[in-house]
């Protein structure tokens, strides 16, 4: 046994260095092939991330993508690729509102559509739908938002899969791909579902029309709130406008003559897109043959605002145009562009016989509100806003052709119209007034017609206790271009949700309405606090 034992002793260490430089020979030859097998190991992971990326980025943008619908609205949801997360919610044309509302390498994009008429009309007709819509629009966001991460995870799987199979053409490799393509996007979307802050909504941040948003409606959160009341109140609005021309029947007797021209006067929309349906639905059904806009058609009187008066050239109809506080030079350009509209400042035009003058508001101040209350003028200001109304009644007193309208945003620039005029339109003070302005010894009547807001006064309409309602006044020229009637139109009133018609007949079309006189002011002196600048001391007659 001893023998054997010696014997193997021997044999090992005889082969001790053979096995040596053995393992020495194969560490040399190792080394030598180690930078190149480190790199094929490293080309074909780095290949295999670059493939799984890509398909991985493909395959969110081509089936990133889901229709839902949201309460009346359908509503696109997408995803795209990230580094920091975050939501965005597309309001056309308004802008969009961005939302800090997740993390991970995934972002959200929410664009609110069309109406769908079939459940627009559904809410109309079941007052209760708007309340149970409003319950389920959370449910909708989360049904849509759920399905589309589905399609996009199996979106972005299949888009690897296929990508790898071109590129490696080797099951194993096209495996390895999906797999990591689904770890990596189950992942994102785990991180950004893991990562949600619901508060996010409460501090959006605002592009497009929206910028000055903050500044326009005050407290968002109490805007929100009193919306849902608001859209009670005018949830019969489409039905009823559809149904105020038939109501005519049952107002004061005036038959329009054959050659009559009406013209609906609006002002003060300050951005509310509401505004516009309803002005193409009187047009329509009240067969308008002019508009009259006196001002404040925006509210910053900016870039992205000028989409907003696109709507004037659907409307098909002369629409004249005079710029309020609200709105800037480069709104005023914007309107211009427009193939119906014609914009007056300090001059004339005739549209459907009708002589019209206007100037524009002397002063740009966006950041101001304006409210029936007021909070008076200063003699500066009072200056401006008058001088400019002198200024217009010398154009009215020079023209060639006898003015039968003369247009100024503000009541207080009315003033020096009066004797040069029959009529002067106004707006400013989102109150309707109408008013006889002093007459002087031997001068024509002139009366003087404020419109309130047929924007409901923008959004910060909202943030009363009861949201300011939409105004519009159909005027109805005889053939000598005199006043015969106007129907004042109202949208959405207090406590009320239906359209409301004031129907005027003038008994005697060549002296005027026969309403109170209202003192105007005068150059040099601040008009007092109270009553707003060109205000009546007493009530108008309705």
């Amino acid at each position: 046994m001893d023998g054997q034992e010696n014997e193997q002793r021997r044999t090992g260490d005889e082969a001790a260095p053979a096995i040596g430089r053995a393992r020495r020979w194969a560490s040399r030859r190792w080394w030598r092939l180690r930078p190149s097998v480190r790199l094929r190991q490293l080309g074909a992971v780095l290949a295999l991330l670059v493939v799984t990326l890509t398909g991985i980025i493909a395959g969110t943008y081509a089936g990133g993508h889901v229709g839902t619908d949201i309460g009346p609205f359908r509503a696109h949801l997408s995803l795209s690729p990230s580094l920091s997360g975050g939501t965005t919610i597309d309001i056309p044309p308004l802008g969009a509102l961005k939302l800090d509302s997740h993390n991970g390498p995934t972002y959200l994009t929410v664009e609110l559509g069309a109406l769908d008429q079939r459940r627009t009309e559904a809410l109309i007709d079941d007052p209760a739908s708007i309340s149970r819509a409003s319950q389920s629009a959370v449910e909708d966001v989360r049904a849509g938002v759920m399905r589309l991460g589905l399609k996009t995870l199996a979106s972005a799987v299949l888009a690897t899969l296929l990508l790898a199979g071109l590129v490696f053409r080797d099951v194993r490799r096209m495996a390895w791909a999906g797999g990591l393509a689904l770890v990596v996007t189950a992942g994102s979307l785990g991180l950004a579902a893991a990562t949600v802050r619901p508060q996010a909504i409460e501090e959006p941040r605002y592009e497009g029309l929206l910028v000055n948003a903050p500044a326009i409606v005050g407290d968002a959160r109490r805007i929100a709130n009193d919306y849902t009341k608001y859209a009670e109140q005018l949830q019969r609005l489409v039905g009823n406008v559809s149904k105020l021309y038939t109501t005519v029947s049952a107002l004061p007797v005036y038959e329009p003559a054959p050659g009559t021209t009406r013209v609906l006067h609006v002002s003060d929309m300050h951005l509310n897109p509401t505004g516009w349906s309803l002005i193409r639905t009187i047009v329509e059904q009240f067969g308008i043959d002019v508009v009259i806009d006196t001002g404040d058609i925006t509210d910053w009187g900016s870039e992205p605002e000028a989409s907003f008066v696109g709507s004037i050239g659907l409307l098909k109809k002369p629409y004249v145009y005079i710029r309020g506080n609200h709105d800037s030079a480069r709104t005023a350009a914007a309107v211009a562009n427009q193939p119906n509209a014609i914009v007056l400042d300090n001059s004339t035009t005739t549209v459907s016989g009708l002589t019209i003058a206007g100037i524009g508001d002397p002063r740009f101040t966006p950041d101001k509100e304006t409210s029936p209350a007021g909070s008076g003028l200063t003699a500066q200001v009072a200056d401006q806003v008058i001088g400019v109304g002198e200024q217009l009644a010398t154009t009215v007193q020079n023209s060639p052709t006898k003015v039968n309208i003369a247009l100024v945003h503000d009541p207080a620039s009315a003033g020096p119209l009066s004797g040069t005029c029959p009529l002067v339109l106004a707006g400013h003070l989102h109150e309707r007034q109408v008013l006889k302005l002093p007459q002087s010894p031997g001068k024509e009547p002139t009366t003087l017609m404020v419109e309130g807001s047929t924007g409901g006064a923008g959004l910060r309409g909202l943030e009363g206790e009861k949201p300011t309602p939409l105004t519009m006044t159909v005027l109805y020229f005889d053939q000598q271009k005199l006043l015969q009637a106007y129907d004042e139109i109202t949208v959405g009133g207090t406590g009320q949700s239906q359209v409301n018609l004031a129907r005027h007949v003038i008994s005697d079309p060549a002296k005027g309405e026969q309403v109170p006189v209202t003192p105007t002011p005068t150059r040099g002196a601040p008009v007092p606090a109270g009553p707003s600048p060109g205000s009546p001391t007493a009530s108008p007659t309705r």
